[in-house]
């Protein structure tokens, strides 16, 4: 019994020191308005977000890393 009670304040001493897990870095708003995939169809929302975050892990300008993505900027 007694070291059960340890094992959970241990336990409980733990999870206080551990430091949530935050963002720090905000990925671009996930709107495809005014882009078409290469097929020409608009992109859903997760392709555009992937693809968002794979520019911004890239770094750069934004419009010409979709372009290189494979994303068309229509009119």
């Amino acid at each position: 019994m007694i070291a059960r009670t340890l094992l959970l304040f241990a336990l409980l001493g733990l999870a206080a020191c551990v430091e949530p897990v935050t963002e720090t870095a905000s990925a671009p708003a996930a709107d495809p308005t005014g882009w078409r995939l290469s097929s020409g169809k608009v992109p859903s929302k997760a392709e555009f977000t992937a693809l968002a975050a794979t520019c911004q892990v890239k770094g750069g300008e934004t419009d010409a890393c979709f372009k290189e993505l494979g994303l068309k900027r229509v009119p």
